[in-house]
């Protein structure tokens, strides 16, 4: 007979596969009894792993109805079950399941909104950090080209060819049902919390691109650069200004 430990594992492992036995030291004389007592149980723990999907991503259940999202859901977890016993974690890849999921396919904005609220949710959990005022960004930054920045650690940038900030505010909206008219060009997001709420603003044109290269480590000059690549004209001035307005600037360094 297995030890605890062993037991404990098998336990876990058949909890979360649908398909699996009941584990073999649980299984007693009458029979099918330990198979359907053993059922409910996994019926009852997928049941907490959906709520938990919808209380994360509560405006991508409500643009495709509780049944569907439930369902979906429901199969996100059997294919991708917890690999931490900290919830808070759970649904980092339930967007990128969505997209390959074929019955969302008439939604196709569907995984880029739930991106959305995957950045919402992990930015308001991230850790604490007092955005740089104004003034000491203009004296530490000067006309240095070559100048790092430090981004709050809540910082998020979400890219999509749909209006997706435009569908999550409609959408999120109580009594809103799935949005009618939708502008036709896409939307890159900036989400962050530089105080108590967490702020979603819309990035200007080459915006994204800007902010990622900052991101990985990039001076302003090759940001800017990397972004002019992207949307001829880029604004730097204008860009600059909006990150220390949302607050997403905590630091500022030399190019190493």
């Amino acid at each position: 007979m297995p030890g605890p430990s062993e037991l404990e594992a098998d336990f876990a492992r058949a909890v979360l596969d649908a398909k699996a036995d009941v584990p073999a030291p649980l299984v007693r004389e009458a029979p099918g009894v330990p198979a359907r007592r053993f059922g409910v149980y996994r019926n009852n723990v997928y049941a907490s792993l959906i709520d938990a999907l919808a209380a994360r991503f509560p405006v991508t259940a409500r643009l495709v109805g509780d049944a569907f999202f439930r369902a979906m859901a429901r199969a996100y977890a059997e294919t991708a079950p917890p690999n931490s016993p900290v919830l808070l974690r759970y649904g980092m890849g339930f967007a990128d399941f969505i997209a390959s999921f074929p019955p969302a396919g008439p939604v196709p904005y569907l995984a880029d909104v739930a991106r959305l609220e995957w950045a919402w949710h992990a930015a308001y959990h991230a850790a604490d950090a007092a955005p740089l005022p104004l003034e000491a960004l203009a004296e530490a930054v000067g006309d240095a080209a070559s100048a790092t920045l430090t981004l709050h650690p809540t910082l998020h940038v979400v890219r999509s060819v749909y209006p997706v900030i435009t569908i999550w505010h409609l959408a999120a909206r109580e009594g809103e049902d799935e949005p009618a008219r939708i502008p036709a060009d896409g939307e890159d997001a900036l989400v962050v919390r530089p105080k108590l709420d967490v702020e979603v603003r819309r990035l200007p044109a080459g915006g994204a691109a800007f902010v990622l290269a900052l991101k990985s480590g990039a001076c302003l000059e090759q940001a800017a650069e990397q972004a002019a690549q992207e949307v001829a004209g880029f604004d730097l001035e204008a860009n600059l200004a909006g990150l220390v307005v949302s607050g997403a600037i905590v630091g500022v360094g030399a190019e190493p």
